[in-house]
């Protein structure tokens, strides 16, 4: 029996929610939509998966069942398809670059150039990063390096090359009450309208509505944008206000929105990102080392020490856990050897 991937990722959505409001909304899809293939699954699976109620969707021993396997199964066909695209592209001699709408700024010919000549025959793809996937396409394999403003805690989650540190300010319609000040107190701004990224970016919205440094205060959401032009254009219309990385007030200046620093909102870590699971290839640690040659991040950065190294695929500088897998042990030796040769590349 085949069964669509797409039927069990449904399933798995509406099996972690509990309903499908909530599991609909995380899907982007409307929830007759979601009932219709929940039903689909059940009828080709032959089983009852679900117990229907006002309270919501109840799982049946069969659905318990599902669900135990479900996670493996779609995690394992992710890795297979990463593994496709990324053996597509290597025997392209290509090299994908996911990129939030104001970390393009930073990179630009010199970088692309540096690392051509790092890595002769290759080219660089520079893809925008999509907000309803959190992973910008690194857990599919549509990309081989995501370039963000992150929190500190996203270097716990993906290995990463650290190019500054930036800080985080605040945007505003120039009309704001707030407007004419050169600079803002976090309290003041916890109790306005926000203009939101989708719930589906996960990390990300927590992570610009600075969720950490509300202790528990949820944001009010004015607006919800679905990408950068989107967001900038609700706030310049008073839908609400937002926070962004400082360097936007220099590449993304138009009128009737304003940009003020923020006391009391921690900054952002600018750098490349890459998953934990992924050995850095010579043509990822050209990019990096090319980025480091030529990448000035915005005024407020301080720059890492170390620019001219190629990074571990730990943080340098943290500490490690006290035991490794084997599997971490194979990652480490791919990684020395990635590193070898890009040296060789360099």
């Amino acid at each position: 029996m085949d069964i669509d991937t797409r039927l069990l990722r449904y399933f798995a959505a509406v099996y972690e929610d509990g309903q499908l409001t909530g599991a609909a909304a995380r899907l982007s899809v409307s929830q007759p939509t979601l009932t219709k293939q929940i039903r689909q699954l059940e009828a080709q699976l032959g089983v009852l998966l679900f117990e229907r109620s006002r309270e919501g969707m109840a799982p049946t021993p069969a659905g318990d069942a599902l669900a135990a396997r479900s996670a493996a199964l779609l995690a394992g066909w992710e890795e297979a398809l990463r593994a496709t695209r990324q053996a597509a592209t290597r025997a392209a001699g290509t090299l994908r670059v996911g990129f939030e709408g104001s970390t393009i700024n930073v990179v630009d010919r010199a970088t692309v150039e540096d690392f051509t000549r790092r890595m002769p025959g290759w080219q660089v793809q520079m893809r925008q990063n999509n907000w309803f996937d959190p992973t910008s396409g690194l857990a599919s394999g549509e990309i081989d390096l995501a370039l963000w403003h992150a929190p500190e805690s996203m270097a716990d989650e993906y290995n990463h090359a650290e190019l500054g540190v930036e800080e985080r300010c605040a945007v505003l319609p120039a009309g704001h009450r707030l407007a004419g000040r050169e600079l803002l107190d976090l309290a003041e701004l916890l109790d306005e309208d926000f203009v939101a990224i989708p719930r589906e970016a996960g990390t990300w919205r927590d992570f610009w509505l600075a969720a950490e440094e509300r202790g528990g205060r949820p944001a009010r959401i004015g607006a919800v944008a679905h990408n950068a032009d989107e967001w900038l254009t609700a706030v310049a219309c008073g839908q609400g206000i937002g926070f962004a990385p400082a360097t936007m007030s220099r590449l993304a200046s138009r009128p009737g929105v304003v940009y003020r620093p923020v006391r009391g909102l921690a900054a952002s870590r600018v750098g490349l990102y890459w998953p934990l699971d992924q050995p850095l290839t010579p043509a990822m640690a050209a990019f990096i080392r090319s980025c480091r040659e030529t990448v000035r991040v915005g005024a407020g950065i301080t720059p890492p020490p170390g620019r001219d190294s190629v990074p571990a695929q730990r943080r340098t500088g943290r500490t490690a856990p006290p035991a490794r897998t084997a599997r971490q042990a194979a990652q480490q030796s791919a990684q020395q050897a990635a590193q070898t040769a890009a040296n060789g590349a360099g």
